[in-house]
């Protein structure tokens, strides 16, 4: 009977766990969008970057990467603090969403011409991925030791 009533605490607290696992990835995932699309949006105001539809020169793309990697690595720190447990399993599902997204910008490149930009930006995009994901995973499991 003890077994039992142990069973069901932990199936009551399953749900609970499922959603802020989906949260953490979710706020990870938030994070990086809105920091991309923000200083997109502000280096196109500026006149850093041309306006929507004209070519950027490949040393903007290098900008981009820049940002873009910093920006992973704290989506992917996010995601880890919040994990209610497992953190790398956390961060690692990010990174999957965060390759398949690369990788549809690879084939979109591929097959949109030229105008999208050069190939190898959507490609170094998805070969920091794994690199990005395993530094904020680190940056939270080390910040997640010392609390």
């Amino acid at each position: 009977m003890i077994a039992m009533d142990t069973h069901d605490a932990v199936e009551a607290r399953q749900p609970r766990r499922i959603g802020r696992s989906i949260g953490a990835v979710l706020a990870g995932m938030l994070a990086i969008v809105l920091l991309d699309n923000g200083i997109d949006f502000v280096l196109h105001s500026t006149g850093v970057y041309p306006p929507v539809g004209l070519a950027m020169a490949d040393a903007l793309f290098l900008l981009a990467v820049a940002y873009r990697t910093i920006d992973g690595v704290l989506g992917c720190y996010i995601a880890g603090r919040l994990a209610p447990r497992n953190p790398l399993r956390h961060v690692l599902i990010l990174g999957g969403i965060g390759m398949v997204l690369s990788s549809l910008g690879v084939v979109a490149t591929v097959y949109g011409g030229p105008e999208l930009g050069p190939l190898w930006y959507p490609l170094t995009l998805v070969a920091i991925t794994p690199i990005v994901a395993w530094v904020g995973s680190t940056l939270a499991a080390r910040q997640r030791r010392a609390a």
